[in-house]
C-alpha cells in the first residue's frame, strides 16, 4: 500500500500552487484530493482507531494510573528513574519546566516494558492484572455501538467483576468502562483544503467535488464502545 499512497501524496504535491497567498490545489488534481480523504477515513478507523489498538492504549493508561495511585498511597514499585519521578511527583502543564521536558524525553518503551514484568507480580489485583494483560497480549473485550452504553448494563458489568475478585467500584472501574470516538476526515469550517478553477475561482474540494460522498466526510461520526473482561 506503501507506493500507492506515495503516488497520490506526489500527485497532490504536483498540483500545488498559491494564489493570493494562500496554498490551493489546481482542478486537475481534485481527484487525488479526493482519494487522500477517502483514504485518511478509512485509515483512522481499520488503524488509528481500530478497537484492538483502542482497548490496548486504555488498558496501559489506566495501568500507568494505578501506579501513580498506589505510589501516592505510600507503595513503593519498582520503576525506572525516568518513571519514579512521574509516579512520585504530579506535574501541571503550569510546571512542565525544561528539567520535566528532559525528564520526559528519557522515557521510552523499555521503562514501560520492563515495569510491567515486575508490577505483574505485584500484590495489587489490579496492577498486576492490567500488567498481564498488557503482556500476554489478553486484552479486554470490547463493544463498539451506534448509542451511549445504558446505566444498567455497566453496573451489570461491574457488579460482575466486584463479585467475582472481590473488588471495589474503584478497582473493578479498571477493568469495566466506556467511552467514544469521533472520526472526522475532512473539515469544511476549517483547515479546508481550496481547488482553483481555470478561471481563477476559488472553492472548497467539497464544493466542486462530484463524489457526494466528500460532504458526507465532513461530518463527525462517533461511535461509543464498553470495555470489560472476557471472562466474568
Amino acid at each position: 500500500h506503501y507506493p500507492l499512497r506515495r503516488q497520490r501524496q506526489m500527485c497532490i504535491r504536483d498540483r500545488l500552487n498559491v494564489n493570493d497567498d494562500q496554498l490551493v490545489v489546481e482542478e486537475k488534481g481534485i481527484y487525488s484530493v479526493e482519494k487522500f480523504i477517502v483514504a485518511r477515513r478509512l485509515m483512522y478507523w481499520q488503524v488509528y482507531l481500530h478497537k484492538t489498538s483502542l482497548v490496548a492504549e486504555q488498558l496501559l493508561l489506566r495501568l500507568l494510573k494505578r501506579a501513580k495511585e498506589l505510589t501516592q498511597e505510600g507503595v513503593v514499585l519498582p520503576a525506572s528513574n525516568a518513571l519514579s519521578y512521574f509516579l512520585n511527583n504530579s506535574v501541571a502543564e503550569e510546571g512542565f519546566s525544561l528539567d520535566v521536558l528532559n525528564r520526559f524525553a528519557t522515557l521510552d518503551d523499555y521503562d514501560i516494558i520492563s515495569a510491567m514484568k515486575s508490577w505483574s507480580y505485584s500484590e495489587d489485583f489490579v496492577l498486576s492484572e492490567l500488567s498481564k494483560m498488557i503482556l500476554n497480549r489478553d486484552l479486554l473485550k470490547i463493544k463498539m455501538l451506534k448509542r451511549p452504553i445504558s446505566e444498567e448494563k455497566m453496573k451489570d458489568k461491574l457488579n460482575a467483576v466486584m463479585k467475582k475478585h472481590n473488588l471495589s467500584l474503584n478497582e473493578a472501574s479498571y477493568f469495566v468502562f466506556e467511552g467514544s470516538i469521533s472520526n472526522l476526515a475532512y473539515r469544511m469550517d476549517k483547515d479546508t483544503i481550496n481547488l482553483i478553477k481555470k478561471n481563477g475561482k476559488v472553492v472548497d474540494v467539497a464544493k466542486a467535488s462530484d463524489q457526494l460522498n466528500i460532504k458526507a466526510l465532513s461530518k463527525t461520526v462517533i461511535k461509543h464502545y464498553l470495555c470489560y473482561p472476557k471472562r466474568h
